[in-house]
């Protein structure tokens, strides 16, 4: 008989891309994951994962198998939701794929509370794009995700996926002080025209909404600096060196030389959780959801300053 934790093992590499990422995604370390599948190509006397370049990918028999296993993985979920909706409460496993600001402002304190809540229920959280994130519940890899987006690039929504709003994440004009728009009470788009930009890179949804939104409003944007690190960005506006938009989610308190300037109106992003409809009726994705939506709403409309902090 085929082991189950070997062909999860095979399924993680398929739909992660590479040993690497489905040891990442599972937990394990990388060696791990290959030990696993070395097992698993004894057992079934197949080759599963073949060398392609640098890498490796699944042979097609390799493919045909993790197909099953995701099939099989399905079953067992089932199973254990049903065990755990007789139980009553939250129990077994739950992973969490979250955007990285999700992950540092608002995740740490939710785990913390689940924890003590709960202490049957063993949550792991894993870092990730949002836009990976949502395809990653519908193939199975994950139980839950925390997701965003913006009013330019509405959330997907695939079949067999279920959703809740977690709450909308406001965001500032970030200036460096002594700029000329430093200590306003607010900045319409119009007035942002000639204005040197920090931004994330191209490909984004955080750089697309900041392209599309200034160029409605008359600006053609002058980007001079691109970075993926929020924090990163905010030391270049302390440097003098452009002005940026930025949620408030995980920022944490500015650094000297950094003002927050309202915009008006206060662009914003939604925050989501995402789950498999098959598993909706599990306690633990009923209690995880309403830990995240609790966490959040007290920080929703907070300054920029508290919101990520260490109380969070």
């Amino acid at each position: 008989m085929l082991d189950l934790g070997r062909l999860r093992a095979l399924h993680a590499v398929w739909v992660h891309g590479s040993v690497a990422a489905g040891a990442t995604a599972l937990g394990y370390t990388p060696s791990a994951v290959s030990q696993q599948i070395t097992k698993l190509e004894r057992e079934t006397r197949t080759p599963l994962l073949e060398r392609r370049g640098r890498g490796v990918a699944l042979t097609d028999a390799g493919v045909q198998l993790a197909t099953t296993a995701r099939e099989l993985l399905a079953i067992v979920e089932r199973a254990e939701t049903v065990l755990e909706e007789r139980r009553g409460k939250p129990a077994g496993r739950l992973t969490i794929a979250a955007f990285a600001s999700a992950a540092r402002g608002l995740l740490p304190g939710t785990l913390a509370a689940l924890e003590r809540a709960h202490p049957g229920l063993d949550v792991r959280m894993t870092e990730v794009d949002p836009h990976l994130s949502v395809d990653l519940v519908a193939r199975g890899s994950v139980d839950l995700a925390v997701a965003h987006d913006w009013d330019i690039a509405p959330l997907p929504a695939p079949e067999g996926v279920e959703q809740a709003v977690i709450g909308d994440d406001l965001c500032d004009l970030l200036v460096p002080d002594g700029h000329r728009l430093a200590g306003r009470t607010g900045v319409r788009r119009e007035e942002l025209t000639g204005e040197r930009w920090i931004c994330q890179p191209p490909g984004t949804v955080c750089h697309d909404w900041l392209i599309r939104t200034l160029r409605t409003a008359g600006c053609e944007p002058d980007l001079v600096h691109q970075a993926e690190e929020n924090h990163t960005q905010i030391a270049l506006v302390a440097a003098g060196l452009g002005i940026a938009v930025m949620p408030r989610l995980g920022r944490g308190p500015l650094p000297a030389g950094v003002t927050a300037v309202p915009l008006d109106p206060v662009p914003r992003r939604r925050l989501y959780a995402l789950w498999r409809t098959r598993a909706a009726r599990r306690p633990a994705i009923g209690a995880t959801v309403t830990a995240l939506q609790e966490r959040f709403a007290p920080h929703a409309g907070e300054r920029p300053e508290t919101v990520g902090s260490a109380g969070l």
